[in-house]
């Protein structure tokens, strides 16, 4: 240990002065690495929240060979983007609801029903959520790349749900880039099969922009043959100037693809309308009545029928009263 004299000053732990400034960062901490460096660059300002990252849907591995990349999948499409509309009943102002119910037994209870299918017409196997439970897979973290093709061989038909693959953490970034920079160098894609949410699906990988591209394949059983619909089209060769014609046409009309020069005529004048008439007309307020269970229509029922009896009202004929609305009443219905 070295012992500083009387009046000598405490050497600096800072790199030299005289130094170029690219000296004096290797003199001292070590250079942070460029995809981290650039993250710092476009961080947030101060005071300002940076945009939610949304939930992944599956987590776990891309591996090829002894190659594993740590990935997140989360969905490439939003299904908000339409709209969407609830029934409710004008008189009242309240909520549509449904309830599961069967002919001549009336409303049933969650725990009484199971799935039932059709094997011929009014001919059912019954299956109960157990037995279904116990043929789920095992969530298996891995999708295996077993084998690569080219882009066009795959039919645009056999795609199904577009998902972007995002690097988990960075320590997988590297790996991460190589696999996509090989990929758009061969223009492969890359197939496999993975388990999600207890389901087996078929995976197409591929570059995205500076990311990569799962979207999982349609089965084979999945998709209906075309040489029937196609069976009535004529073989015989068109018309030469006719041909010459269209293709003259398509040319003209070329060009490349932007996704905005599209737009939903109708989604948008249905959201016109609804600016239009809430700034002419204030919004209604519609009750949110919700239902424990089932035993929660029978109570309604029974506070109409005091209701009426307290009016001296007789109870109306085939059964007890309905709710004022006449809707029927049951569990909130998702969506």
């Amino acid at each position: 240990m070295r012992v500083r004299r009387h009046g000598e000053k405490k050497r600096s732990r800072r790199a030299p002065t005289h130094l170029p400034p690219s000296g004096r960062r290797k003199a001292g901490r070590n250079r942070l690495p460029a995809r981290r460096a650039d993250r710092l660059r476009n961080r947030p300002p101060p005071g300002t929240r940076a945009p939610a990252r949304r939930r992944p849907v599956w987590t776990g591995q891309l591996r090829l060979a002894l190659v594993s990349v740590p990935v997140k999948l989360y969905p490439a499409t939003k299904s908000g983007a339409r709209l969407s509309f609830h029934q409710v009943h004008e008189p009242t102002g309240k909520r549509i609801r449904y309830e599961k119910v069967v002919p001549g037994v009336g409303p049933v209870e969650a725990h009484d029903i199971v799935k039932g299918y059709e094997i011929s017409s009014g001919r059912y196997v019954l299956l109960e959520d157990e037995e279904l439970d116990a043929l789920k897979i095992e969530a298996k973290k891995t999708l295996d790349l077993i084998q690569f093709v080219d882009h066009h061989e795959i039919d645009p038909i056999w795609f199904d749900r577009p998902y972007y693959a995002a690097a988990d953490g960075d320590l997988a970034e590297e790996a991460y880039a190589v696999l996509r920079d090989a990929l758009r160098a061969t223009k492969k894609v890359g197939l496999g099969q993975f388990v999600m949410r207890g389901r087996e699906y078929v995976g197409a990988l591929k570059p995205c922009g500076d990311g990569l591209l799962l979207e999982t394949l349609r089965f084979a059983d999945e998709v209906r043959e075309a040489a029937p619909l196609f069976a009535d089209v004529a073989d015989e060769e068109p018309d030469e100037e006719l041909l010459d014609l269209a293709k003259e046409l398509i040319g003209r009309k070329a060009k490349p693809f932007k996704p905005e020069a599209f737009s939903d005529s109708y989604t948008d004048a249905v959201k016109a309308l609804i600016d239009a008439k809430r700034k002419k007309k204030p919004p209604v307020d519609i009750e949110e009545d919700e239902l424990d269970d089932g035993r929660g229509a029978k109570v309604i029922d029974l506070v109409e029928a005091l209701k009426r009896s307290v009016r001296g009202g007789d109870e109306p004929k085939g059964g007890p009263a309905k709710t004022a609305s006449g809707s029927k009443t049951s569990k909130r219905k998702a969506g």
